[in-house]
């Protein structure tokens, strides 16, 4: 399956999992804020990236979340703790969702491996940034975990992560890779994680062992905080 492709099987449907992470840290007390500090879903669609933000050769394709989904069953991780990783880059059914959701795929026409998924996710005051921290502790904790949908293979997933700096534009980020395997193949999936106000911007892309996940292209990472930093 081209790299493309396959961002776009395994992010479709996972950025809104990310609202399902366990709570493995307290609540911030901002939780409660007023509804009038919570983007809705026209304004995170008109901060989502456009061909003009970046420039000849790009293309920045909005998609409507939730709709034509065919993901597969969801897997699920043998140690509980750990299933927040792999709801965070694998496509399944969530108990609860974002306030708005903005999935994009940006595509460089003469260099795939510059392309990215990339996923918008409005929160509740306080939600985005707990979500976030509660990922970013578990990239410590489930180093190597194993996972498997009903009746499917056995997953081994090794997780890394990534030190980072915090993108201009962004409050906070998190980066990781995780390689999965099974049945003697192996897929490396490179994420961003990106805090900006009450959104998380994840910025996705998709490798091997033999042919690395790349960095998500930062000319695309800096032109959609810049957007989402003036909306």
């Amino acid at each position: 399956m081209p790299l493309t492709r396959a961002v776009r099987a395994l992010a479709a449907g996972a950025l809104a999992l990310l609202a399902g992470c366990g709570s493995t840290a307290p609540a911030p007390s901002s939780d409660s804020a007023a509804p009038s500090a919570e983007p809705d879903a026209a304004a995170l669609r008109a901060a989502a990236l456009t061909d003009a933000d970046l420039g000849p050769g790009w293309t920045v394709t909005l998609m409507n979340p939730g709709q034509g989904d065919t993901t597969a069953p969801r897997e699920k991780a043998d140690r509980p703790a750990c299933q927040p990783i792999l709801d965070a880059v694998s496509p399944g059914a969530s108990g609860s969702g974002p306030l708005a959701e903005a999935d994009l795929d940006i595509a460089r026409a003469d260099d795939g491996r510059r392309s990215v998924y990339a996923g918008l996710l409005a929160f509740r005051a306080g939600r985005a940034e707990r979500i976030r921290a509660e990922l970013d502790q578990l990239l410590t904790v489930c180093t190597v975990f194993h996972s498997a949908a009903a009746g499917g293979p056995t997953t081994t997933h090794r997780l890394q992560r990534i030190d980072t700096p915090t993108p201009e534009g962004a409050d906070a980020a998190t980066a990781f890779t995780l390689t999965n395997e099974s049945e003697g193949t192996a897929l490396v999936q490179r994420a961003l994680m990106a805090r900006t106000g009450e959104v998380l911007a994840v910025f996705t892309t998709v490798g091997s062992p033999k042919e690395p996940a790349p960095e998500p292209d930062r000319q695309v990472v800096r032109a959609q905080l810049a957007r989402l930093a003036r909306h």
